[in-house]
Protein backbone atom coordinates (compact mmCIF):
# COMPACT_ATOMS: atom_id res chain seq x y z
CA UNK A 1 0.00 0.00 0.00
CA UNK A 2 1.21 3.25 -0.51
CA UNK A 3 0.66 6.23 0.66
CA UNK A 4 -1.94 8.44 -1.59
CA UNK A 5 -3.50 7.76 -4.93
CA UNK A 6 -4.36 10.38 -7.54
CA UNK A 7 -7.47 8.90 -9.59
CA UNK A 8 -8.52 10.65 -12.67
CA UNK A 9 -11.51 9.51 -14.37
CA UNK A 10 -11.83 10.67 -17.76
CA UNK A 11 -14.04 9.94 -20.65
CA UNK A 12 -12.99 11.07 -24.14
CA UNK A 13 -10.20 13.32 -22.27
CA UNK A 14 -7.49 13.45 -24.81
CA UNK A 15 -7.41 17.15 -25.39
CA UNK A 16 -8.13 17.97 -21.19
CA UNK A 17 -5.84 15.18 -19.82
CA UNK A 18 -2.61 16.96 -20.40
CA UNK A 19 -3.27 19.82 -18.48
CA UNK A 20 -4.32 17.98 -16.00
CA UNK A 21 -1.33 15.84 -15.90
CA UNK A 22 1.09 18.82 -16.00
CA UNK A 23 -0.60 20.08 -13.06
CA UNK A 24 0.37 16.85 -11.25
CA UNK A 25 3.99 16.68 -12.20
CA UNK A 26 3.88 20.20 -10.42
CA UNK A 27 2.66 18.41 -7.48
CA UNK A 28 5.10 15.79 -7.41
CA UNK A 29 7.62 18.90 -7.64
CA UNK A 30 6.38 20.43 -4.54
CA UNK A 31 5.91 17.06 -2.97
CA UNK A 32 9.87 16.67 -3.63
CA UNK A 33 10.96 20.39 -2.95
CA UNK A 34 8.80 20.98 0.47
CA UNK A 35 8.95 18.02 2.52
CA UNK A 36 11.58 16.63 4.18
CA UNK A 37 12.31 13.04 4.05
CA UNK A 38 10.59 11.81 6.99
CA UNK A 39 6.88 13.30 5.73
CA UNK A 40 7.78 12.20 2.18
CA UNK A 41 4.95 10.88 0.67
CA UNK A 42 4.97 7.81 -1.56
CA UNK A 43 2.15 8.49 -4.26
CA UNK A 44 0.82 7.09 -7.61
CA UNK A 45 -1.61 8.11 -10.46
CA UNK A 46 -4.45 6.27 -12.19
CA UNK A 47 -6.18 7.43 -14.70
CA UNK A 48 -9.49 5.07 -15.33
CA UNK A 49 -10.32 5.22 -18.80
CA UNK A 50 -14.20 5.08 -19.08
CA UNK A 51 -14.82 2.93 -22.52
CA UNK A 52 -13.45 6.11 -24.31
CA UNK A 53 -13.52 6.28 -28.28
CA UNK A 54 -10.93 9.04 -28.96
CA UNK A 55 -7.45 9.02 -28.06
CA UNK A 56 -7.60 9.13 -24.13
CA UNK A 57 -5.03 5.48 -24.09
CA UNK A 58 -2.57 6.98 -26.69
CA UNK A 59 -2.28 10.41 -24.63
CA UNK A 60 -1.58 8.60 -21.32
CA UNK A 61 0.71 6.07 -22.77
CA UNK A 62 2.86 8.59 -24.63
CA UNK A 63 3.17 10.62 -20.79
CA UNK A 64 3.79 7.20 -19.38
CA UNK A 65 7.04 6.97 -21.63
CA UNK A 66 8.69 10.30 -19.75
CA UNK A 67 6.97 9.97 -16.21
CA UNK A 68 9.20 9.46 -12.80
CA UNK A 69 9.22 6.03 -11.53
CA UNK A 70 9.33 7.60 -8.20
CA UNK A 71 5.18 8.13 -9.20
CA UNK A 72 3.71 5.62 -10.99
CA UNK A 73 1.18 6.65 -13.47
CA UNK A 74 -0.60 3.90 -14.24
CA UNK A 75 -3.63 3.67 -16.69
CA UNK A 76 -6.89 1.08 -16.62
CA UNK A 77 -9.90 0.63 -18.38
CA UNK A 78 -13.99 0.83 -16.88
CA UNK A 79 -16.18 -0.65 -20.00
CA UNK A 80 -19.53 -0.14 -18.17
CA UNK A 81 -20.02 3.72 -18.81
CA UNK A 82 -20.75 6.04 -15.75
CA UNK A 83 -18.29 8.15 -13.28
CA UNK A 84 -19.89 5.69 -10.37
CA UNK A 85 -18.32 2.52 -12.44
CA UNK A 86 -14.76 4.57 -12.99
CA UNK A 87 -14.60 5.43 -9.74
CA UNK A 88 -15.60 1.93 -8.34
CA UNK A 89 -12.63 0.89 -10.79
CA UNK A 90 -9.83 3.09 -8.90
CA UNK A 91 -11.04 2.17 -5.44
CA UNK A 92 -10.59 -1.33 -6.64
CA UNK A 93 -7.00 -0.99 -7.97
CA UNK A 94 -5.94 1.64 -5.56
CA UNK A 95 -3.09 1.32 -3.22
CA UNK A 96 -2.84 4.18 -1.39
CA UNK A 97 -4.45 5.06 2.11
CA UNK A 98 -6.10 7.78 0.42
CA UNK A 99 -7.44 8.38 -3.15
CA UNK A 100 -8.11 11.70 -4.45
CA UNK A 101 -10.79 11.90 -7.34
CA UNK A 102 -10.07 14.51 -9.76
CA UNK A 103 -12.03 14.83 -12.96
CA UNK A 104 -10.54 15.86 -16.50
CA UNK A 105 -10.86 19.20 -16.17
CA UNK A 106 -9.73 19.27 -12.63
CA UNK A 107 -6.48 21.75 -12.36
CA UNK A 108 -4.70 21.24 -8.96
CA UNK A 109 -2.69 23.07 -7.39
CA UNK A 110 0.82 22.35 -6.73
CA UNK A 111 0.44 21.48 -2.91
CA UNK A 112 -2.87 20.05 -3.20
CA UNK A 113 -1.41 16.18 -3.09
CA UNK A 114 1.02 17.02 0.34
CA UNK A 115 -2.43 19.15 1.57
CA UNK A 116 -4.89 16.23 1.24
CA UNK A 117 -2.39 13.58 2.57
CA UNK A 118 -1.65 15.88 5.64
CA UNK A 119 -4.85 16.71 6.89
CA UNK A 120 -6.23 12.87 5.98
CA UNK A 121 -2.86 11.96 8.37
CA UNK A 122 -3.79 14.60 11.30
CA UNK A 123 -8.07 13.24 11.13
CA UNK A 124 -8.04 9.47 11.79
CA UNK A 125 -11.96 9.54 12.03
CA UNK A 126 -12.31 11.64 8.29
CA UNK A 127 -13.70 9.15 5.83
CA UNK A 128 -13.38 12.03 2.79
CA UNK A 129 -13.08 15.44 2.84
CA UNK A 130 -13.55 18.04 0.37
CA UNK A 131 -11.88 21.26 -0.39
CA UNK A 132 -12.16 24.60 -2.35
CA UNK A 133 -12.96 24.19 -5.86
CA UNK A 134 -12.53 27.27 -7.64
CA UNK A 135 -14.40 28.13 -11.35
CA UNK A 136 -12.21 28.63 -14.58
CA UNK A 137 -14.64 30.11 -16.44
CA UNK A 138 -13.12 30.19 -20.64
CA UNK A 139 -16.39 32.09 -21.64
CA UNK A 140 -18.92 34.67 -20.63
CA UNK A 141 -19.98 34.15 -17.61
CA UNK A 142 -24.01 34.52 -17.07
CA UNK A 143 -25.35 36.85 -14.79
CA UNK A 144 -26.77 34.77 -11.38
CA UNK A 145 -23.77 32.61 -12.14
CA UNK A 146 -22.72 32.25 -8.49
CA UNK A 147 -26.37 31.46 -7.26
CA UNK A 148 -25.83 28.46 -9.36
CA UNK A 149 -22.38 27.45 -9.56
CA UNK A 150 -22.49 24.94 -6.51
CA UNK A 151 -24.34 22.85 -9.03
CA UNK A 152 -21.23 22.49 -11.28
CA UNK A 153 -19.10 21.46 -7.99
CA UNK A 154 -18.10 25.13 -7.18
CA UNK A 155 -17.21 25.25 -3.86
CA UNK A 156 -16.12 28.14 -1.35
CA UNK A 157 -17.15 27.64 1.99
CA UNK A 158 -14.55 29.98 3.72
CA UNK A 159 -11.18 29.58 4.82
CA UNK A 160 -11.41 27.14 8.16
CA UNK A 161 -12.09 23.51 7.98
CA UNK A 162 -14.53 22.20 9.71
CA UNK A 163 -17.31 18.91 9.99
CA UNK A 164 -20.09 18.65 7.90
CA UNK A 165 -23.24 18.10 10.11
CA UNK A 166 -25.25 15.51 8.43
CA UNK A 167 -28.16 17.51 10.03
CA UNK A 168 -27.48 20.66 7.63
CA UNK A 169 -27.56 17.67 4.63
CA UNK A 170 -24.73 19.20 3.11
CA UNK A 171 -21.53 17.28 1.71
CA UNK A 172 -18.35 18.42 -0.56
CA UNK A 173 -18.75 17.45 -4.27
CA UNK A 174 -16.70 14.51 -5.94
CA UNK A 175 -14.36 17.43 -7.49
CA UNK A 176 -11.00 17.26 -5.91
CA UNK A 177 -12.73 14.66 -3.15
CA UNK A 178 -10.32 12.49 -1.39
CA UNK A 179 -11.70 9.33 0.47
CA UNK A 180 -9.86 7.12 2.97
CA UNK A 181 -9.89 3.81 1.22
CA UNK A 182 -10.65 1.97 4.95
CA UNK A 183 -13.94 3.97 4.99
CA UNK A 184 -14.70 3.35 1.90
CA UNK A 185 -14.20 -0.30 1.58
CA UNK A 186 -16.05 -0.71 4.88
CA UNK A 187 -19.30 0.82 3.94
CA UNK A 188 -19.54 2.03 0.34
CA UNK A 189 -21.48 -0.84 -1.74
CA UNK A 190 -19.59 -2.39 -4.89
CA UNK A 191 -22.39 -0.81 -7.32
CA UNK A 192 -24.12 2.52 -6.46
CA UNK A 193 -27.69 2.96 -7.48
CA UNK A 194 -26.95 6.23 -9.12
CA UNK A 195 -24.41 5.86 -11.71
CA UNK A 196 -23.90 9.38 -12.98
CA UNK A 197 -24.37 11.14 -16.50
CA UNK A 198 -24.61 8.31 -19.14
CA UNK A 199 -27.06 8.64 -22.03
CA UNK A 200 -30.21 10.02 -21.59
CA UNK A 201 -30.35 9.19 -18.07
CA UNK A 202 -28.89 12.65 -16.65
CA UNK A 203 -28.62 11.57 -13.28
CA UNK A 204 -26.22 12.85 -10.80
CA UNK A 205 -25.30 13.08 -7.07
CA UNK A 206 -23.46 9.65 -7.19
CA UNK A 207 -20.69 11.13 -5.00
CA UNK A 208 -22.94 12.34 -2.88
CA UNK A 209 -25.01 8.82 -2.21
CA UNK A 210 -20.70 6.98 -1.79
CA UNK A 211 -20.71 10.32 1.22
CA UNK A 212 -23.78 9.24 2.82
CA UNK A 213 -22.97 5.87 3.00
CA UNK A 214 -19.33 6.82 4.60
CA UNK A 215 -21.00 9.26 6.83
CA UNK A 216 -23.90 6.76 7.65
CA UNK A 217 -20.80 4.30 8.74
CA UNK A 218 -19.76 7.05 11.84
CA UNK A 219 -16.68 8.25 9.56
CA UNK A 220 -16.60 12.37 9.64
CA UNK A 221 -16.98 14.11 6.47
CA UNK A 222 -14.53 17.27 6.25
CA UNK A 223 -14.11 20.50 4.54
CA UNK A 224 -10.14 21.47 4.02
CA UNK A 225 -9.42 25.11 2.10
CA UNK A 226 -5.84 24.08 1.92
CA UNK A 227 -6.87 21.85 -0.92
CA UNK A 228 -7.51 23.68 -4.02
CA UNK A 229 -8.29 23.29 -7.14
CA UNK A 230 -9.60 24.46 -10.19
CA UNK A 231 -12.33 23.56 -12.35
CA UNK A 232 -12.18 24.25 -16.11
CA UNK A 233 -15.70 25.65 -17.56
CA UNK A 234 -16.23 25.65 -20.91
CA UNK A 235 -18.23 28.08 -22.71
CA UNK A 236 -21.43 25.04 -23.65
CA UNK A 237 -21.57 24.55 -19.53
CA UNK A 238 -22.65 28.46 -18.83
CA UNK A 239 -25.92 28.44 -21.07
CA UNK A 240 -28.68 28.19 -19.70
CA UNK A 241 -30.33 25.15 -21.35
CA UNK A 242 -26.79 22.84 -19.86
CA UNK A 243 -27.11 24.22 -16.47
CA UNK A 244 -31.13 23.62 -16.50
CA UNK A 245 -30.24 19.88 -17.57
CA UNK A 246 -27.38 19.59 -14.59
CA UNK A 247 -29.90 21.08 -12.05
CA UNK A 248 -32.53 18.73 -13.62
CA UNK A 249 -30.40 15.89 -13.39
CA UNK A 250 -29.39 16.50 -9.46
CA UNK A 251 -33.22 17.08 -8.90
CA UNK A 252 -34.09 13.38 -9.90
CA UNK A 253 -31.39 12.17 -7.88
CA UNK A 254 -32.36 13.44 -4.53
CA UNK A 255 -35.10 10.78 -3.40
CA UNK A 256 -31.85 8.26 -3.66
CA UNK A 257 -29.86 10.37 -1.26
CA UNK A 258 -32.94 11.72 0.78
CA UNK A 259 -33.10 7.72 1.66
CA UNK A 260 -29.65 6.56 1.56
CA UNK A 261 -29.17 9.30 4.73
CA UNK A 262 -32.58 7.76 6.77
CA UNK A 263 -32.94 4.54 9.20
CA UNK A 264 -35.47 2.20 7.20
CA UNK A 265 -37.94 3.25 9.99
CA UNK A 266 -37.85 6.35 9.06
CA UNK A 267 -38.61 6.87 5.21
CA UNK A 268 -42.02 6.14 4.96
CA UNK A 269 -42.46 9.01 7.80
CA UNK A 270 -40.31 11.42 5.98
CA UNK A 271 -41.13 10.58 2.50
CA UNK A 272 -44.33 12.17 3.11
CA UNK A 273 -43.19 15.46 4.25
CA UNK A 274 -40.57 15.48 2.13
CA UNK A 275 -43.35 15.89 -1.02
CA UNK A 276 -45.30 18.29 1.15
CA UNK A 277 -42.44 20.66 1.67
CA UNK A 278 -40.93 20.50 -2.00
CA UNK A 279 -44.45 21.22 -2.96
CA UNK A 280 -45.13 23.94 -0.21
CA UNK A 281 -41.46 25.63 -1.72
CA UNK A 282 -42.38 25.17 -5.32
CA UNK A 283 -45.77 26.87 -5.47
CA UNK A 284 -44.68 29.55 -3.35
CA UNK A 285 -41.74 30.27 -6.19
CA UNK A 286 -44.79 29.54 -9.22
CA UNK A 287 -46.87 32.55 -7.33
CA UNK A 288 -44.85 34.97 -6.36
CA UNK A 289 -45.64 38.32 -7.83
CA UNK A 290 -42.93 39.66 -9.64
CA UNK A 291 -43.32 36.95 -12.89
CA UNK A 292 -39.83 38.62 -14.51
CA UNK A 293 -38.17 36.86 -11.66
CA UNK A 294 -38.91 33.46 -12.95
CA UNK A 295 -36.79 34.70 -16.17
CA UNK A 296 -34.00 35.14 -14.16
CA UNK A 297 -31.22 31.93 -14.25
CA UNK A 298 -31.35 31.61 -10.67
CA UNK A 299 -34.72 31.23 -10.14
CA UNK A 300 -35.47 29.11 -13.02
CA UNK A 301 -32.46 26.76 -11.74
CA UNK A 302 -34.77 26.56 -8.01
CA UNK A 303 -37.71 26.16 -9.94
CA UNK A 304 -36.17 23.37 -11.85
CA UNK A 305 -34.86 21.90 -8.66
CA UNK A 306 -37.94 21.49 -6.71
CA UNK A 307 -39.73 20.31 -10.12
CA UNK A 308 -37.29 17.74 -10.55
CA UNK A 309 -37.29 16.81 -6.51
CA UNK A 310 -40.69 16.24 -6.55
CA UNK A 311 -40.92 13.78 -9.66
CA UNK A 312 -37.70 12.04 -7.89
CA UNK A 313 -39.28 9.06 -6.28
CA UNK A 314 -41.83 8.26 -9.43
CA UNK A 315 -38.37 8.43 -11.96
CA UNK A 316 -36.22 6.82 -10.21
CA UNK A 317 -39.20 3.75 -9.39
CA UNK A 318 -39.78 4.09 -12.84
CA UNK A 319 -36.08 3.59 -13.81
CA UNK A 320 -35.77 0.85 -11.60
CA UNK A 321 -38.70 -0.84 -13.05
CA UNK A 322 -37.86 -0.97 -16.20
CA UNK A 323 -34.30 -1.89 -15.26
CA UNK A 324 -35.43 -4.97 -13.74
CA UNK A 325 -37.73 -6.13 -17.20
CA UNK A 326 -34.29 -6.33 -19.21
Amino acid sequence: MVDFTVAICTYNGETRLPEVLERLRECYTYTRRSLVDSESIDWEIIVVDNNSTDNTVKVVRAYQTTWSSDCPLKLCFEPQQGLAFARQRAITNAKGKFIGFIDDDNLPNPEWVAAAYTFGQAHPQAGAFGGLVLADCEGEVPEDFEKVACFLSIVDRGAKPFIYDRRQGLLPPGAGLVVRRQAWCETVPNRLFLAGRVGKFQLASEDLEALSYIQNGGWEIWYNPQMCIHHKIPPRRMERDYLLSIVRGTGLARHQIRMVRLKAWQRPILFPLYLINDLRKLISLLIEDDRTTKAELAVACDIEFLRSSLLSPFYLWSKQANSKKK
